[in-house]
């Protein structure tokens, strides 16, 4: 066995090294730098710095971390990193044979990755990045250093790696949305008559932060109105509470909708949610390995016009996983702008689904149901199914 082969079999990386290969091959990419925050820590195997966790900017310039992976050649792989990460590999070291931690900004950290590309014969090749995470003064500087370099779109390779989860991806996802519930059921029992939306919000994001999770948002609404704005608007008895948060395990996004009600739900308000449950549960009937991803939006889509509430209801469904929609893309331009290229495709299990059904209702107010489902070989797991019909405030 040669020296290089010796050493590739001791490199151990946390993702599919031939399917990463196959995609770039597609791609016309010999060379991969990954920028941004999820597929970077996606590539370490779910790492992500501390220090930078909720934040970029840093100085005069933003912190920009760099995976380098080299088509077939895994030991080329190289991390540029912020010089404080020195300690974090001290203790648990990265996956990559060569580590860079040389860099306070965009610029020191592009220059550090030029140099690497050239050590590994790559400085003229076909280079994948991504462009919607990479600072422009990083992306000219390449541009000066790497004489004959060909840049390539990798956004598509490293979304369709993410595309299938592992089960500690999925644990990281279940965790999520189970804390998730628990803090929106906590929260809408907490809150009573005279209780603000800002308070409401504030409520939750120590709720779940209590937890254990990272707060992202709460998007809210308390009685007829339909926006999601933190105010002073108060709840008043009778009034519906729709409550819509994403909360982050370890970079894994949950995201999830539940419905509150100051006092008993009457008749209608009933009749109105199970319209909704009627929707997502159509939706949930298609959901399988194999099934094509269009198949469960025609569904739902189905169910909702057949619905006598479809004049004022929307249905879509999209991926996620470390962050919201990702693979599978299922709809076009809806709500997000992005093209439905899954569609067609069948889903596979490990793939992970929002499902929401959402009523503008023009008197009784947002009603709406999100769910999290993983997808599996005969159907699905659903994550944090609790709390799915009509929630009590405080009575008192």
């Amino acid at each position: 066995m040669n020296v290089d082969a010796l050493r590739t079999t001791r490199i151990v990386t946390p993702f599919d090294t031939s399917r990463l290969d196959t995609l770039m091959e597609e791609a016309g990419i010999d060379v991969l730098l990954a920028t941004s925050k999820h597929n970077t820590q996606y590539l370490l195997g779910g790492y992500r710095f501390i220090f930078f966790s909720a934040m970029d900017a840093i100085g005069h310039s933003r912190y920009l971390p760099i995976v380098i992976y080299n088509k077939g050649r895994v030991e080329d792989s190289a991390y540029v990193a912020n010089r404080m990460e020195c300690g974090e590999h001290q203790n648990h070291p990265f996956w990559t044979p060569a580590f860079h931690p040389a860099a306070w900004g965009a610029l020191d950290a592009a220059a550090c990755a030029v140099e690497h590309l050239r050590k590994i014969g790559k400085g003229a090749g076909r280079i994948g990045i991504e462009p919607s995470f990479l600072p422009v003064d990083a992306y000219q500087l390449f541009g000066e250093r790497l004489e004959g370099a060909t840049f390539v779109d990798a956004t598509g390779v490293l979304e369709r790696m993410r595309a299938v989860k592992a089960p500690e991806e999925l644990e990281k996802l279940r965790r999520a949305s189970e804390l998730i519930t628990d803090a929106m059921i906590a929260t809408i029992a907490w809150a009573r008559a005279g209780t603000t939306k800002t308070e409401i919000i504030e409520r939750l994001r120590r709720e779940e932060t209590n937890r254990g999770l990272q707060f992202e948002y709460c998007l809210l609404t308390l009685g007829s109105s339909h926006n999601r704005a933190a105010s002073d608007q108060a709840w008043r008895e009778g009034d519906v509470l729709s409550i819509d948060s994403g909360g982050n395990c370890r970079g894994y996004i949950g995201d999830l909708c539940r419905m509150g009600v100051l006092g008993d739900p009457d008749a209608e308000l009933e009749d109105l949610l199970g319209e909704v449950e009627r929707i997502q549960q159509a939706a949930f009937s298609k959901i399988r390995a194999g099934v094509r991803g269009g198949d469960v939006i025609a569904h739902g889509q189905g169910a909702l016009k057949a619905s006598k509430v479809a004049e004022f209801t929307d249905f879509f469904a999209h991926g996620m996983g470390l962050i919201t929609h990702e693979v599978p893309f299922l709809m076009t331009n809806h709500p997000v702008t992005y093209e439905g290229v899954d569609a067609d495709r069948p889903l596979e299990a490990g793939m992970v689904l929002s499902v929401e059904t959402t009523m503008l209702h023009p008197s009784r107010g947002f009603i709406k149901l999100e769910d999290t489902l993983a997808v599996t070989a005969d159907g699905y797991e659903m994550f944090g199914e609790r709390g799915r019909g009509w929630n009590r405030g405080a009575t008192a």
